[in-house]
């Protein structure tokens, strides 16, 4: 399944959507350097690349954003409240861009050019960089922060293989289950498991825990759609949880139209 990364961004995103094939994708993170690799795909070969080791599969994640010239619209929906927050989404030169059309206006795009991405922030007045004392802050009052926006987990250097043949849903899906730990201890998150699906590289599942390893946060997508022969994201739910007693604490839908090539 090939999906956009942790919702949005994901994510996350896992975060989460690539129209490359599989065997591009996979070959592409096989034989990149995993320091600043181009994005762009590598020959198809005539067999399928060996299994992926933790990195490759980290590697694999980040290039799965890669799709450029493609406008999504879409929109985020409170599962308590009912509020719709419409959005736009458009990918262009390696920049993810995030218009919400609710007033107030707000653009927050992600430039993947730099290593980790860079999101910036939109609004009246000008732009600025989205500091990292602001991740956890939520996106126009929903269960998305900005740091599920920024996809800064995907670039943390301590990744570890959980499980090389894990199974996702009733569906038995096959996928890797990696785990990313981060530097610091500054962000929303301290760890990260990352279900990546092996057909495409997309991440299906996400789960975010914090530093008493309780999870905060969990990314699955639950609908998807068929566009040109390739299995895209149409609806991923995104559940915040009360990490004392892991009760939930909310629930958002992000639910996305076919892509339109630009």
């Amino acid at each position: 399944m090939t999906a956009l990364a942790i919702g949005l961004a994901l994510a996350t995103s896992f975060s989460l959507y690539s129209l490359m094939n599989r065997r591009q994708l996979l070959t592409a993170a096989a034989l990149a350097p995993l320091a600043a690799a181009p994005l762009v795909p590598a020959p198809v070969l005539a067999e399928d690349p060996p299994e992926l080791n933790a990195e490759q599969v980290l590697e694999l994640v980040r290039r799965s954003y890669a799709l450029q010239n493609h406008r999504m619209n879409g929109q985020l929906r409170d599962d308590d409240t009912g509020k719709v927050e419409p959005l736009e989404l458009t990918l262009t030169g390696k920049v993810m861009r995030f218009r919400f059309k609710n007033p107030p206006p707000e653009i927050v795009h992600l430039d993947l050019t730099t290593a980790p991405a860079t999101l910036w922030q939109v609004k009246a007045g000008g732009s600025s960089p989205v500091p990292l004392a602001n991740a956890a802050e939520p996106v126009r009052g929903m269960d998305f922060n900005y740091e599920d926006l920024s996809l800064r987990f995907t670039y943390w250097k301590n990744v570890k293989m959980m499980d090389s043949t894990a199974r996702l849903t009733a569906a038995r899906v096959k996928c890797w289950l990696i785990r990313v730990t981060a530097p610091d201890q500054k962000g929303p998150y301290y760890t990260v498991d990352l279900w990546v699906e092996k057909e495409s590289g997309g991440v299906a599942k996400m789960e975010a825990y914090d530093t008493r390893s309780k999870m905060v946060k969990r990314f699955q997508v639950t609908k998807v759609q068929k566009v040109d022969g390739a299995t895209v994201l149409k609806e991923m739910r995104i559940e915040s949880f009360n990490p004392g007693d892991g009760a939930p604490k909310g629930r958002t839908y992000l639910t996305l139209d076919k892509p339109e090539k630009q």
